[in-house]
């Protein structure tokens, strides 16, 4: 018994379609990620970083977002996933990356859909859905979200001690022109459907989830946590939970409760995680002005690549299709989505 589980709460299904049928009055509404990748407003760029060394040893493309979002000191990227199984790809041709962003003026957190690719992106605002006495609302989701996965419908998004949030890329809407609701600008929202709430027993100390990831070499997939610990002396523990066949999410016992998997030996400043074929890629930072460590192997035995990576490097993702691990960094005017080749970590294959 590792003392940690996960419990879902209940599913604000009547809140979201009450929301969404609200917003088709007035030409908005559900229009889900279909609906959103036609629309992506916001231009990416292909970059390189203002010096070479900045960029990271392993770095082997980098992007970077528009100028107002490089600069930007009131919403910081966090997160990143790939599409890679979820169906984008047979619909629209080719995989879409999404990354998380959390502000500092209590604006909550978003998403953004980013089309490598077409080079475009969009941001989605994340939001708690409410319904009091009939009426739907909304309010901004405060969380860090250090991490997110996306996985067949669901995206999941970190709230570290507080476990993580559940969306649903069906139910995202959007906000029309003169909206009453507060968006801070986002033409989109992505309602929360239910959340993964986090519980310890006495004396054991609470799991954050600060980033996570989908372990696609176990069957069914494992859901992969990681802490983030700035010290020796602060946990950085690695949780594995199973997930259920038939809904992607969390195996819960007759209690209704998840219970992990613990590996205590993490790295120091981790950010983000990848696992491609039974190997566990980590990205750690080390300052806002100093190149970041990948960290690959095992828990226990791992390999550090250094200056694998710029500045600032948060969340992990494996994307396949690209043979690339991709990660995202924070720092204002330092902030690129950049692509590593697995090979350049002793991988036999870029795939």
């Amino acid at each position: 018994m590792v003392g940690l589980h996960l419990t879902r709460t209940a599913d604000n299904a009547a809140a979201i379609d009450a929301l969404a049928s609200d917003l088709a009055r007035d030409g908005g509404g559900r229009v889900g990620i279909d609906g959103l990748l036609p629309d992506l407003s916001r231009q990416l760029r292909r970059t390189r970083a203002p010096h070479p060394r900045l960029l990271g040893r392993k770095v082997t493309g980098a992007w970077t977002w528009e100028a107002e979002d490089r600069r930007d000191r009131r919403w910081w990227p966090q997160g990143i996933t790939t599409s890679a199984f979820t169906g984008v790809r047979e619909r629209h041709g080719h995989d879409v990356l999404m990354t998380t962003w959390y502000s500092k003026k209590g604006e909550g957190s978003r998403v953004s859909v980013v089309d490598v690719e077409r080079r475009r992106y969009a941001h989605v605002l994340l939001v708690m859905p409410t319904l009091t006495d009939g009426r739907p609302g909304i309010t901004p989701l405060k969380v860090h979200a250090g991490g997110i996965v996306w996985h067949g419908d669901h995206v999941h998004v970190a709230a570290t001690g507080k476990g993580f949030m559940t969306c649903r890329t069906a139910d995202l809407l959007r906000v029309p022109a003169g909206s009453p609701y507060e968006t801070f600008g986002h033409r989109y929202v992505l309602p929360v459907r239910f959340a993964h709430r986090g519980g310890h027993e006495e004396g054991v100390s609470r799991l954050r989830f600060s980033f996570f990831s989908l372990d696609r070499t176990t069957t069914p997939p494992t859901l992969a946590v990681g802490e983030y610990g700035s010290t020796p002396q602060k946990t950085r523990r690695f949780a594995r939970f199973a997930l259920d066949p038939a809904t992607g999410l969390p195996q819960p016992d007759a209690e209704g409760r998840a219970a992990p998997e613990i590996d205590e030996r993490g790295e120091v400043r981790m950010q983000g995680m990848a696992v491609a074929d039974g190997t566990t890629y980590v990205t750690a930072s080390a300052s806002g002005f100093l190149p970041g460590t990948v960290y690959a192997g095992s828990p226990g035995a791992f390999r550090r690549f250094r200056a694998a990576t710029p500045p600032g490097p948060e969340d992990l993702v494996w994307w396949p299709e690209t043979g690339s691990l991709w990660t995202v960094t924070e720092h204002p005017r330092r902030r690129w989505i950049v692509a590593m080749r697995r090979s350049g970590f002793g991988a036999r294959s870029g795939r």
